[in-house]
């Protein structure tokens, strides 16, 4: 069995609601209630594999607005004892992923002004959200391999909060048909 795992239940609209092979689990937003809600699930059942779907801010402008697999995860809002913005005083700067993909910056904001892209940006990441570094820690300390597929929902520019409400339902859609073509439903 094979768990399918979204922080928002908008993210996974335009899924059926039930998958032959997988579970479902929603976790809600943010490192901490994914990292909760992916340990629970863990720690209840097996699983063959995790397989994260959702939305993320680009920070590229050159990343085209699709579906992309994510390589290896890393957090914009922590700093280790020496003030290193990315680095953290326990846990790993980075975390590669087993498939090849891009960088994505994970943190406990909605980034949404050019002044934050660029500070992210700086850690080698041209994707942002909030829950995919946790959901790898955890996979990672269970030993569950992981995926992450992220839909690029907005720039993380000025107003990527309201622009993201309107069109998540269109990055379900794609991520739905991604998923579906990649596991052959």
């Amino acid at each position: 069995m094979r768990l399918l795992v979204a922080a928002l239940d908008a993210e996974l609209v335009a899924f059926p609601a039930q998958i032959d092979g997988f579970d479902r689990l929603v976790t809600g937003p943010g490192k901490l209630k994914a990292a909760v809600g992916l340990t629970r699930a863990l720690s209840a059942r097996e699983y063959s594999e995790i397989v994260v779907v959702g939305t993320a801010g680009a920070l590229d402008p050159e990343l085209e607005a699709a579906v992309h697999e994510v390589g290896t995860v890393l957090q914009h809002d922590v700093s280790d004892l020496d003030g290193i913005v990315g680095q953290h005083v326990s846990l790993p700067a980075r975390i590669d992923l087993p498939n090849d993909g891009h960088a994505i910056a994970t943190g406990d904001i909605f980034v949404d002004d050019a002044d934050a892209v660029v500070r992210i940006r700086d850690l080698d990441a041209v994707l942002v959200d909030m829950e995919a570094y946790a959901y790898a820690y955890v996979a990672g300390e269970f030993g569950v391999p992981l995926r992450i597929i992220k839909a690029v929902s907005d720039r993380a520019q000025d107003g990527a909060t309201q622009l993201w409400d309107e069109v998540v339902a269109t990055c379900s859609a794609a991520l739905w048909q991604s998923f579906r073509a990649d596991y052959q439903l």
